[in-house]
């Protein structure tokens, strides 16, 4: 039978403790902090505002999406409403939420440090974010880009009659927070581990963290170049990549995937991570294979360097390139199975505790694998030429990342959330909106499938009649996944008020930061810890924690 868990909740009556939270209440402490804890909280708030700025330009084109003509928006205002949508989910919510928020607060705890090894660099990276937020915020404001988040030339660098140089801006500048908080992290990995702390002994969620950030080094730069020249062209028009000023338009593909494939990985990289923190903890064993796990990650990291070519098998690359790109987008799948398989194997004949984390991490197996299975499909030369810009890509794509990274990040959310706070939220509620998310998820974006294959494009604000009905499904789906994204925003603000107070170790979990005080003190440690253990020392006979 499955242990039953009693949240351990820390006596009312002890005196206050200075933590994190409340080592100094004003903005102004606040806004010139190096805490990395507060910094997290500062990138959580960011993150959360522009995620429901891009699900307001989601909720707009589904609802146009509800009748085959283009009766609600006009096409100018939905090719800026799914630019948007993309620019603002992709570059300021899913790259940064699980390493800025989640990576942040837990990356010094984990390892045993007090803090990360530029705590100045930490907070200017929060403020170079938010400043690339603020120049896409005032390109929306003026009157938004239709470039698609793509950018694709020559349309961007010529007939684009929009804000595209402001938006460019925009993105341009958000890159080097990415590139300093992955400096951050692997100077804070390799040099600042507790006594103790061999790189075998790393938790699998810093693994993911550190092969994260040298895609975030390595590829980061490649986009804010290419990024750069897009402005340079279309402001003092040198032919970069307009084939009427002498350029070339497949240039910059091969400059824009070579980084934005890899960035799908640092979307799912991290949410990897913490899923391993999860499955072994709800279902108290050690993670099976723990160094193929590791090494996966670094895996996923190099080869996703080298598949790029996949998403141009229609823009007259060679045949044989396309051939050898398809290959290796196939390799490339095989870290990522044996993270599943190593997951599964953990899972099987484990004391299993279904809590809200554990719901997620489940949800995150069976959408990240349908994801990637279609994956398979896309990376097959003729499936791709039938299937390429059609819904089909739109469902794949949001099952890797919806289902996958945005999973893996409120899963996490849920499990640190003791840490993070010191109170606990309403059990009921989150496996509710769990539910919810996961039934809402499956009926946005799997009848997008079928309209992929009966060929429908995307990004047409009209269609044939004949695709209503799954369209409708797929609108119907939207509502209820927005609802269950909106209920666990609900329910952690009053949680943070309201919530029973939770002990250092609610779910008597391995790892250092749950050795911490919840919420933690400001230097996370009283006394440098020293490692003596394994990552995952979890007997399957521990059934029962202790209230």
């Amino acid at each position: 039978m499955s242990p039953v868990v009693e949240p351990i909740i820390a006596p009312e009556n002890l005196p206050p403790r200075v933590n994190y939270l409340n080592a100094g209440y004003g903005i102004r402490s606040w806004l010139l902090t190096k805490d990395h804890k507060r910094i997290a909280l500062l990138y959580l708030a960011s993150i959360t505002f522009f995620f429901f700025i891009g699900g307001a330009a989601a909720v707009l084109f589904r609802l146009e999406l509800l009748t085959p003509q283009s009766d609600l928006l006009q096409a100018e205002t939905y090719n800026k409403l799914f630019t948007i949508h993309g620019l603002i989910m992709v570059f300021f919510f899913l790259i940064p939420s699980i390493p800025a928020v989640l990576g942040n607060f837990l990356v010094p705890m984990m390892i045993g440090a007090r803090d990360l090894a530029f705590p100045r660099i930490n907070l200017l990276s929060w403020y170079i974010f938010i400043i690339g937020g603020m120049f896409t915020l005032t390109a929306i404001i003026l009157g938004g880009v239709d470039t698609g988040w793509t950018f694709y030339t020559p349309y961007s660098t010529t007939y684009a009659n929009t804000y595209v140089i402001i938006t460019a801006a925009g993105v341009f500048i958000t890159g080097f927070s990415s590139i300093l908080t992955g400096l951050n992290f692997i100077v804070t990995i390799h040099k600042m581990r507790a006594p103790g702390m061999t790189w075998m002994r790393l938790p699998l969620f810093i693994w993911a963290q550190y092969a994260t950030s040298l895609i975030n080094l390595l590829g980061t730069p490649v986009l804010a170049i290419s990024i750069f020249l897009i402005a340079i062209e279309r402001a003092f028009r040198l032919g970069i990549f307009d084939p009427a000023l002498g350029g070339d338009p497949v240039l910059f593909q091969h400059l824009f995937w070579f980084y934005s494939h890899p960035a799908v990985y640092i979307m799912i990289l991290p949410a990897m991570g913490v899923i391993s923190e999860v499955i072994t903890c709800f279902s108290r064993k050690r993670i099976f294979g723990y160094s193929f796990i590791a090494v996966s990650s670094l895996a996923i990291a190099v080869l996703g360097f080298f598949v790029w070519g996949h998403h141009m098998f229609v823009s007259s690359q060679s045949i044989y390139a396309g051939l050898i790109f398809s290959f290796l987008s196939m390799f490339v799948a095989i870290p990522s199975a044996v993270k599943v398989f190593n997951w599964t194997a953990t899972l099987y004949k484990g004391s299993i505790i279904y809590q809200t984390p554990l719901l997620y991490a489940l949800g995150f197996i069976g959408l990240f694998t349908i994801g990637g299975l279609t994956g398979i499909f896309v990376a097959t030369l003729a499936i791709d030429v039938h299937v390429h810009d059609t819904y089909f890509i739109i469902a794949h794509f949001h099952y890797i990342m919806v289902g996958g990274a945005l999973m893996g990040y409120l899963g996490g959310l849920h499990f640190w959330w003791p840490k993070i706070t010191g109170r606990l939220y309403p059990e009921g509620w989150a496996r509710l909106s769990a539910l919810i998310i996961f039934v809402g998820f499956n009926l946005t974006f799997f009848p997008q499938f079928i309209l992929g294959y009966l060929g429908m494009p995307r990004r047409y604000a009209a269609y044939p009649d004949e695709f209503q009905v799954l369209n409708v499904m797929s609108s119907a789906g939207a509502s209820i996944l927005g609802i269950g994204y909106l209920i666990p925003m609900i329910y952690f603000i009053w949680s943070m008020r309201y919530g029973p107070l939770a002990g250092p170790n609610p779910w008597n979990a391995k790892g250092l930061e749950w050795t911490t005080p919840s919420p933690p003190t400001t230097e996370n440690f009283e006394h440098k810890p020293h490692i003596t253990e394994e990552a995952y020392a979890y007997e399957v006979k521990e059934e029962k924690v202790v209230g």
